[in-house]
């Protein structure tokens, strides 16, 4: 079964990665969607830039909609993990899956180049998401109370080694989204 996904985010990479370092990382990903080189990854959707990678900026830049089989998620990490060697920081990848009955789901994995860089990241984007939630109901103070136990948790969690290994959020498949370009 192929479903419609959507592939957005900005990864910056060391002084230095190659070209070559940077496919290679990525060649899993680029097998599976049957490109050559990063050169050639497009996006079905023709305003989408696909997959590119600005060696002057030291930037992967994605912004990628294909059509994708189910194993797509568990290669799109591995190819992610390989590429962490490669990160000069931690970044978020946002991943939406447009099913044909009209379901929408929303994950987020994670790619740095360490774990403690990926959990910063995973934290701050927390704070972002919850901080964009609470707004519309509560003051700030109420929401500075929020944080502090949403980073108590993820005190705890590192204390205890319980992070995900895998760098990769919870899938939010109950909250319905509206399909949205990331730009």
């Amino acid at each position: 079964m192929r479903v419609e996904v959507h592939v957005h985010g900005t990864i910056l990479l060391r002084t230095g990665t190659s070209t070559e370092q940077t496919e290679s990382a990525l060649r899993p990903l680029l097998d599976y969607i049957d490109e050559d080189s990063l050169a050639d990854v497009r996006s079905i959707h023709p305003d989408e830039p696909g997959m590119v990678f600005d060696r002057n900026r030291r930037v992967i830049e994605i912004c990628w909609t294909g059509d994708v089989g189910r194993s797509f998620r568990q290669l799109f990490a591995e190819a992610l993990e390989a590429l962490s060697a490669h990160c000069e920081e931690a970044a978020p990848v946002d991943i939406t899956y447009y099913h044909e009955d009209g379901h929408d789901e929303f994950d987020v994995m994670f790619v740095g180049p360490t774990a403690a860089a990926i959990d910063r990241a995973r934290r701050q984007r927390m704070m972002e998401d919850l901080h964009h939630v609470l707004t519309r109901e509560f003051d700030d103070a109420e929401i500075s109370q929020v944080h502090k136990l949403v980073n108590e948790l993820y005190d705890r969690r590192w204390e205890t080694g319980s992070t995900t290994s895998d760098g990769t959020s919870t899938d939010v498949a109950d909250i319905p989204l509206r399909r949205r370009q990331l730009h």
